[in-house]
């Protein structure tokens, strides 16, 4: 049984990964420090090839002890601080976090001769495209204009092109769209998401800046493509990067809008005047589809209606409740 360490295993994308690593057989080695709580973790508690450590992975002897007491055939690097706001409001953990942990992470991981690394990135690196009827690749420069995205560049450059290569180990970097769908660790601070829970409450809409492109995934797929990477042929993916989403993903606010008032007609929406937008991207997905056979199972609207229904049917009586956010929400 190969054993797989994933560090914020019990966060929005790494509740969904662990219980699908399980499900394929391997062992699971989940690394968090419950920042938004481990009730996510609940169900899977117990089963005999799972494995919790609370753990904060800037403690560094806390985390190579951890590493020692397995052989591990891969690291999954998900935990962060995300997204543009929580690193915004606490730069100083997002660079111990984001930056340094994961720097010794890959060193440690090289050091002790781990055959796989596979960090999650984001599509936040290219920034502002210079041409919107074009879409960026993973060769295109990139212009990271916030806090969140440099040190996901920095890490990049590390891991790719600065560590010497051998033929032993194999990092790959994931560059995710922005992320939506239902999840153990639910969150309603995600643009569709967000969008669909406000509709779906009857309450106004607030829009800034609705013609701003960017590409969109379900968090579903985020663990299919990893699990994707992780079970690919080394020559493939080793000092690789790909694209997560797909092509025919990228919308505008606006679209978004657009498609969750097919679902709820009569909603009310406010559109506020904005002239710029700091990140506005379109995406190209074609490397991880022609490349590893990748493809996308859930689609926009269809994570529309889930969140929807989701809402409606009072599963979640509270969206507003602050665990389902990254950083602090006024109700």
């Amino acid at each position: 049984m190969h054993s797989i360490l994933v560090t914020g295993g019990a966060g929005y994308v790494g509740s969904i990964l662990v219980r699908r690593l399980l499900n394929r057989g391997y062992r699971v080695i989940c690394v968090d420090k419950l920042m938004f709580g481990g009730d996510s973790l609940l169900d899977i508690w117990g089963t005999p090839s799972f494995n919790f450590h609370y753990c904060d992975i800037t403690i560094k002897n806390e985390i190579d002890k951890i590493i020692d007491s397995y052989s591990l055939s891969a690291i999954i690097h998900l935990a962060a601080i995300v997204g543009d706001p929580a690193c915004k409001l606490e730069p100083e953990l997002a660079e111990r976090t984001n930056w340094k942990a994961s720097a010794h992470l890959l060193e440690k991981s090289i050091d002790v001769k781990i055959p796989r690394l596979i960090f999650a990135s984001t599509c936040s690196n290219y920034g502002k495209m210079n041409d919107s009827t074009q879409y960026v690749n993973e060769n295109s420069p990139l212009a990271p204009v916030s806090l969140y995205a440099q040190l996901k560049v920095n890490f990049e450059d590390l891991m790719l092109n600065q560590i010497k290569r051998n033929s032993i180990f194999c990092p790959t970097s994931l560059r995710f769209a922005t992320v939506y769908g239902l999840s153990h660790r639910m969150r309603f601070d995600l643009t569709v998401n967000e969008f669909t829970k406000e509709l779906s409450t009857k309450k106004e809409l607030l829009i800034f800046g609705e013609r701003f492109w960017r590409p969109y995934c379900h968090v579903n797929d985020f663990s299919n493509a990893i699990i994707k990477v992780l079970e690919s042929p080394r020559e493939k993916v080793a000092y690789n990067v790909f694209n997560v989403g797909s092509t025919e993903e990228n919308y505008t606010k606006q679209m978004i809008v657009d498609e969750i008032a097919k679902q709820i007609p009569g909603c009310k929406i406010k559109y506020v005047k904005k002239e710029e937008d700091p990140r506005d991207y379109r995406v190209d997905f074609s490397r991880i589809k022609n490349e590893l056979g990748f493809g996308i199972t859930k689609t926009v609207p269809e994570g529309i209606k889930e969140i929807k229904t989701i809402i409606e049917s009072g599963i979640i009586s509270d969206p507003e409740n602050q665990k389902y956010y990254n950083i602090p929400h006024r109700k």
